[in-house]
């Protein structure tokens, strides 16, 4: 553990957050939020940052999807055993839920990056011969269970993760909620700060410190709509987390009728922000008289960037991993080495397609590649609205088109998405080449991000936070077409980095801007000007990768937010 102890010494920072995707054999993560985190986590340690980060062990895994004949989601345990990746740490803690003593332990993953620095990620763990049978499984099913079970599971991020750095002995100067999941840390921070009995105040929040809490808390939203926030009756918050502290003291720093957590988390932050410029926007909206930061999420180069692709900037830069705003000059890439290095990517997902649906899509079509998480805000059937005319545009200059995401069990429009997406594939038998990529997890996506041609994205406005899989295509010189939302505003120059489509929200002229685009711009380019098509790859990497990575994503956090 000589490990650990140089870690405890050097740490400063901790990074708190319900899901973390730090490999695909863990199921830690769900989705975008923890793929962020990961990614986070990876550049953290590429560039040796005093951080520790926390999360659940997650030990039955969020979803692990299989679509059946009738192209619906079948969701499945996923789960995964913590022995075989991480080291169980001796030290354990109790955490107070529902009046009985929960034991939290903490498991180790020693994340290393190439240039051999070490970031720890703590796991924490309830599945333990101490606890009751109930409480051994709170810690199984990320975001599963009803409302208690999810507050029982915030308690033991929040709560049990502060006890847990302090009994590995680590001296914490900032902690970042990642998301409100994580804001009931701010707890045992503010009853640390309880000023002695014989100090009474006149109004009962003067008995605490409430900004020694903000100097040490940094809190990031994702989330751009009041529905999405975590909320929780007082009358259970009551029951689970007892006395734990004053309730007219939540009430006043959370909300009057329910515990809201990005309340908490925005009212005990001293630094909060949004994942992206027109986010923070929106949530300064949404938060009228907070001071509403802004540092755009961004993905870990090394990560995403497909092997031949990868080569290629070793090649020129030997140090593109570590410093990505070196990709700036990619334009120096010869034309032929990076239309193969593509080659290449596309070939491996065409075979891992043929695998996974028995279907063989062709090198020589431009392949349109839509995957994310299947929930509603993000129109994953826009492309479908109208097939006439889809298959119109395609009869004149074809094209194939692969799709994927999960949706979460209960989400039923998101699993009624996936069932309609099936049903349009069979549509376009024989006109459109079309597949659904099931088992939707971190290598599908980096295979899918790496091989497409097209990369789309059809969000409602302004609903998207950030997104960052149009950075990951991005890398690998696939070109955007997306909806001006999220990160995409910043990172679209139009016909240079990719291409907008022009949206009033409305399906039917969001669908026909759509392909309008299509047929016009993007399939003409492909098919006619292939050495300008090969000019806006460069364009695509050398702009966006250079600039949305989280290499510059985690400097802005240490300088902007930890070191303030």
């Amino acid at each position: 553990m000589d490990f650990l102890d140089r870690a405890v010494q050097r740490t400063r920072f901790a990074y708190f957050s319900m899901e973390i995707a730090l490999r695909a054999e863990m199921h830690t993560y769900s989705g975008g939020l923890g793929v962020l985190a990961g990614d986070s986590a990876r550049s953290a340690a590429d560039l040796d940052l005093p951080m520790v980060f926390v999360t659940l062990v997650s030990r039955q895994g969020y979803a692990r999807q299989e679509i059946d004949n009738s192209h619906a989601q079948v969701s499945h345990a996923d789960p995964w055993s913590p022995q075989d990746f991480a080291t169980a740490l001796p030290q354990m803690v109790a955490v107070s839920i529902e009046g009985r003593a929960v034991w939290v332990r903490p498991w180790l993953y020693a994340l290393e990056c190439q240039l051999g620095h070490v970031i720890p990620v703590l796991l924490l763990d309830t599945d333990l011969a101490e606890n009751a049978v109930e409480d051994r499984r709170i810690t199984d099913a990320l975001y599963g269970g009803d409302q208690a079970y999810r507050l029982k599971q915030e308690i033991v991020l929040g709560v049990g993760g502060q006890s847990v750095l302090r009994a590995l002995g680590f001296r914490i100067e900032k902690y970042h909620l990642n998301e409100g999941h994580a804001a009931l840390l701010t707890l045992p921070l503010l009853k640390g700060t309880r000023r002695p009995d014989g100090v009474h105040a006149s109004d009962p929040i003067d008995s605490y410190d409430v900004s020694a809490v903000r100097e040490r808390c940094v809190f990031t939203t994702h989330t751009p709509v009041e529905a999405g926030f975590d909320k929780f009756d007082y009358d259970l918050v009551e029951r689970v987390l007892g006395d734990y502290i004053e309730r007219d003291i939540l009430a006043h720093l959370a909300g009057a009728d329910q515990l809201n957590m990005t309340h908490l988390a925005l009212n005990l932050s001293g630094y909060v922000n949004g994942v992206a410029r027109r986010h923070a926007e929106t949530t300064r909206k949404l938060f009228p008289g907070y001071t509403i930061a802004s540092i755009t999420n961004g993905v870990h180069v090394h990560r995403w960037t497909h092997g031949a692709i990868a080569r290629l900037f070793e090649q020129q830069f030997s140090n593109w991993a570590h410093e990505p705003e070196v990709l700036a000059f990619s334009d120096q890439i010869g034309d032929n080495a990076l239309w193969s290095a593509h080659g290449d990517a596309k070939h491996d997902l065409l075979a891992r397609i043929a695998q996974a649906t028995g279907r063989q899509l062709r090198p020589d079509l431009p392949l349109i590649g839509y995957a994310r998480r299947m929930t509603a805000y993000k129109r994953p059937e826009l492309i479908f609205s109208d097939m006439e005319r889809l298959r119109e545009i395609a009869n004149a200059q074809p094209f194939q088109i692969v799709l994927a995401g999960l949706a979460h069990p209960n989400d039923g429009g998101g699993q009624e998405a996936i069932r309609a997406l099936g049903a349009h594939i069979d549509a376009l038998e024989g006109t459109i080449p079309a597949v659904f990529m099931p088992g939707y997890n971190l290598d599908v996506a980096a295979a899918l991000v790496a091989g497409c041609d097209v990369w789309l994205n059809t969000p409602l406005p302004p609903l998207e936070a950030s997104g960052t899989s149009g950075m990951k295509a991005a890398l690998n010189g696939a070109l955007n077409l997306s909806v001006l939302d999220g990160w995409w505003i910043e990172g679209c120059v139009e016909s240079v980095t990719g291409w907008s489509i022009p949206s009033n929200g409305a399906e039917a002229s969001d669908a026909g801007a759509l392909y309008d685009k299509l047929r016009a711009v993007v399939l003409p380019l492909y098919h006619g000007d292939r050495g300008r098509w090969i000019w806006m790859m460069k364009q695509a990497i050398s702009k966006i990768g250079s600039s949305f990575n989280s290499h510059r994503m985690m400097r802005r956090y240490v300088t902007e937010a930890y070191l303030r």
